[in-house]
Formats: C-alpha cells, sequence, structure tokens
C-alpha cells in the first residue's frame, strides 16, 4: 500500500521548526511495508491544503496529516479533511470535557477556541492524546485513509504509536518485528561498504541511520506471526554483529550510556568523570539514566588551571610545561578523579570547544579523552574541528563513553596510547 505525509504549518515552510515530524514517520511506514513516494509541506491556507489532500487521495491509500489542530483560526485541517472525505464534525462532550480539565489541572484559563479542538468525524474515529487538548481524527473514503495528528512531536509520536500504528498494521495484515543495532566507531560509508551485501535483502531488510558520531542499522522482517519475524530479524542481526564486532555496542535501542552504565553496574564498578571543555556534559548524559546512582558517584567540571590543580591535583608542572589542553593534564585529570571518588575508572575531557581560543598548534576541535583504571590510562587525541561548539562537546562525550565501555570489556581502543600510572607527566603526544 501507498502512504503519503502531509506536514501542515506555516512555520514549517518558514523554517522557523525543523520537520522531524516527517522523518520520524517515514521510518515508520517503511517499517510496516507502506511505499511513501510523497511528502509534502503546506501552509496554514485551507485552499492549498485542500488542492495538496485532494491530489494525495488520488494517489495514495493511506495519509498522515501532522498539524493544524490547534484552537486558533488557522488551525482548519479536520475541517478541509473531513469535507474532503464526506465526513463532518460534531462535538464530542467527553473530549471537551478532558481538555477543560486538562486546563483546570493547570490553573489556566481555558479559551472558547479550544472549544474547536474537540470537535470530532461523526463518522471517522478519534485518536486519543493524553499528552494536549488535541485529539487526533481518522477518517475515511471508500480505501482511502487519513489519519490527522498534532504537530508538537511529544504529542504526535505517541499517538502514531499508540493509536494509529495498530491500524496500519491491521492493513498490511502481517507482523513488524525490528532490532536497532547502533554502532560508534565507524562512519556510515565506510559502514555500508563493509556490510553491502546484508542491505540488499527484502525482507528482513537492513537499513543505516547516521546521528551525531554514530551509526544505527535497523533490521526490519513482516511476517504472519511475531516468532517468525523475530526469527527473521535475528538471522540478519546476527550475521550483521559477525561483521561489525565490538563496534556494535547495543541492540535492544539503548544509547550509550545507558549500554555503558548497565555494564558497570553488572560488574559491580564505578565512573568518576573530571570534565573540561564539555562542561559536565559527560556526567549530564549519565545521570539521565535511570540507576546511575549505582555506578556514578562524582563529577567534576573543572574549567580552570587552579581547579584541576586543586580538586584533581593535576601537577601545576604539567600544565606550565604542556598545558591545559593536553594528553599529559587528560591522563592526570582522570587519575585524579578516580582517586578522589574512589571509583574503578576516572575520565578525563580537556580541549577547546570553540568558536574561539584555538592556534596553529592547538586548533579549535582538539581535544584529549583520557580513561583510567587502576595502574593504567589509555589516552586519545580528537580532531573534531569545524564542526561547532557543541558538536565537538557531543562527540568528545561519546568518544569517552566507548572508551570506558571498550576498557571495561577488555577491548581495544583505537588510536590510543596506554600509558602506567606515575608517568603522565612524561606521556608522549598521542
Amino acid at each position: 500500500m501507498r502512504a503519503e505525509i502531509i506536514s501542515v504549518g506555516t512555520e514549517l515552510l518558514l523554517g522557523d521548526i525543523v520537520n522531524t515530524n516527517a522523518q520520524f514517520l517515514a521510518r515508520e511506514l517503511a517499517q510496516l511495508g507502506f511505499g511513501v513516494y510523497y511528502q509534502t509541506v503546506v501552509g496554514d491556507n485551507p485552499a492549498r491544503l485542500e488542492e495538496v489532500v485532494e491530489q494525495a487521495k488520488q494517489r495514495s491509500e493511506v495519509l498522515l496529516l501532522t498539524g493544524g489542530l490547534g484552537p486558533t483560526d488557522d488551525d482548519l485541517t479536520k475541517q478541509t479533511v473531513a469535507r474532503l472525505f464526506g465526513d463532518t464534525l460534531v462535538l464530542d462532550e467527553v473530549e471537551l470535557e478532558g481538555i477543560r480539565q486538562f486546563f483546570k489541572n493547570r490553573s489556566l484559563p481555558m479559551g472558547e477556541n479550544n472549544i474547536k479542538q474537540a470537535m470530532l468525524p461523526k463518522n471517522g474515529k478519534k485518536l486519543l492524546n493524553p499528552n494536549g487538548t488535541a485529539p487526533g481524527a481518522m477518517f475515511k473514503d471508500d480505501d482511502k485513509y487519513a489519519f490527522l495528528m498534532p504537530g508538537p512531536p511529544r504529542e504526535m509520536k505517541p499517538m502514531f504509536l499508540n493509536e494509529v500504528r495498530p491500524i496500519l498494521l491491521k492493513m498490511q495484515d502481517a507482523t513488524i518485528h525490528s532490532i536497532n543495532l547502533r554502532t560508534f566507531g565507524i562512519g556510515e560509508s565506510d559502514l555500508e561498504n563493509r556490510i553491502r551485501p546484508l542491505l540488499m535483502g527484502e525482507n528482513p531488510t537492513a537499513a543505516l541511520y547516521a546521528e551525531t558520531g554514530e551509526v544505527h542499522v535497523r533490521v526490519t522482517a513482516r511476517a504472519k506471526t511475531t516468532q517468525q519475524a523475530a526469527a527473521l530479524c535475528n538471522e540478519l542481526a546476527e550475521k550483521l554483529k559477525q561483521e561489525l564486532g565490538d563496534l556494535v555496542y547495543s541492540e535492544n535501542g539503548d544509547e550509550l550510556e545507558a549500554t555503558l552504565v548497565h555494564l558497570l553496574a553488572r560488574k559491580s564498578e564505578s565512573l568518576a568523570t573530571a570534565e573540561s571543555c564539555t562542561g559536565g556534559l559527560l556526567s549530564k548524559r549519565i545521570t539521565d539514566v535511570p540507576g546511575a546512582s549505582e555506578v556514578f558517584g562524582f563529577g567534576a567540571c573543572t574549567y580552570t588551571n587552579q581547579m584541576k590543580q586543586k580538586v584533581l591535583g593535576v601537577n601545576p608542572q604539567t600544565l606550565q610545561q604542556h598545558g591545559a589542553v593536553s594528553s599529559q593534564t587528560a591522563a592526570e585529570m582522570a587519575f585524579g578523579i578516580a582517586n578522589f571518588a574512589g571509583a574503578q575508572f576516572g575520565v578525563g575531557i580537556t580541549g577547546i570547544a570553540g568558536p574561539d581560543g584555538g592556534t596553529p598548534e592547538k586548533p579549535v576541535g582538539l581535544v584529549y579523552v583520557a580513561v583510567c583504571h587502576g595502574s593504567t590510562v589509555a589516552v586519545k587525541k580528537l580532531q573534531l574541528g569545524g564542526r561547532g561548539r557543541q558538536v565537538v562537546r557531543r562527540l568528545a562525550t561519546q568518544h569517552a563513553l566507548d572508551m570506558v565501555r571498550r576498557m571495561a570489556l577488555g577491548l581495544p581502543i583505537e588510536k590510543a596510547g596506554y600509558f602506567e600510572k606515575g608517568t603522565p607527566a612524561d606521556l608522549q603526544e598521542v
């Protein structure tokens, strides 16, 4: 079956908002086996919206619309689609009461224009929205379907997964199963070249999705039963893991920080962090994981040389001879924080995130990440320039998490130098 995505909102056309909804829906529809040949963004204009919906209805069986369900006068998606699908809107008293309670629970006044959000299809179906005041709607005209969902992703995504996806799955008369292999340490093109023969299948399928600093391989299978779909997925996933080896850090959807927290918890080991250029981002990512307190007790953001000496015990001679941004300082930061916190693993990160502060010898994007365990420290030099401050910080923490993971598992850390405690001041640049 063919599906089409229509994103409604003038703010999307103007570039004020990035259209992440379309990306999410396209991936989900592909997973469900729908062909998606058209995506359209249209402003809050009823005439142009009507034209877009009419065209989409002629060429696709399923229309997914996001946006235009709010209380303002320019939110006209429901009215337009209802007319084109031969339906009418009627007041849903249950939904209206839910909207009233939404505002009451937040001690906010409810305007008269919010009542229009409780106007729902007479012949179609209401789509529940526990995360906002705009319920969704499904319209049907012969073998054509339209699903209307709110624009905010925090409302749209749960509505799709809980309300729309089960309906679409029944249309396909099949069960879908997916496995998401997350990898770190290899670029998208290199990964594709490495597993190209395994990307050619039709069922199960494997598709690559690049994110900041990592690549995901999503394996999807369709079958009559869940067990059959899972078996197809597992067979291909095992082949992929054999090819990719320890580049795969997760196959259950866990991000790198969650993978590390769970690993350290199983090993009953702990971690402490000392950060300079990342400004506490590493400790934030770790403590975002439920249960992180089992493995993480202390993190320090030592931005100045004075704090590196006072809190972490970095040798003043190290700072004077090699500078704050050096493998030597990163190593002493890692040992210092591990000793201070009594943790098995210590991480030290120092660098130049930019956009200013770089020199020809130490350019913007130069970062040193050190991870110590016992008397051993591994130091990695990263060149992350030209990507922007936030990306540099994100990638630095990504490398740090993976380095700890590898050290905890006894895996090699590519392009890292290994040194013994007591020698950081004499470390060579790695």
